[in-house]
């Protein structure tokens, strides 16, 4: 799964964020071992931070929004 942009964090639904909050993958694992590494983990990381933002003001999590998009 790819990292969406800071816009599409923005326009996301609560569900949208609750997969990508699940199942992207850790800021910069992608480019492990790239020179380039540095500054994807930080892009990566920044918009990480907003979906984690976004998602807390949504209310997270439900037991059924969980059940919805699985493990």
């Amino acid at each position: 799964m790819d990292y969406p942009t800071i816009e599409d964090v923005g326009a996301a639904d609560r569900i949208q964020l609750c997969r990508w909050h699940r199942f992207l993958p850790s800021p910069g694992a992608a480019a492990i071992g790239k020179p380039e590494h540095s500054d994807i983990m930080m892009a990566e990381g920044r918009i990480m931070d907003s979906i984690c933002e976004r998602h807390a003001e949504l209310g997270g999590f439900t037991p059924e929004i969980s059940k919805l998009i699985g493990w």
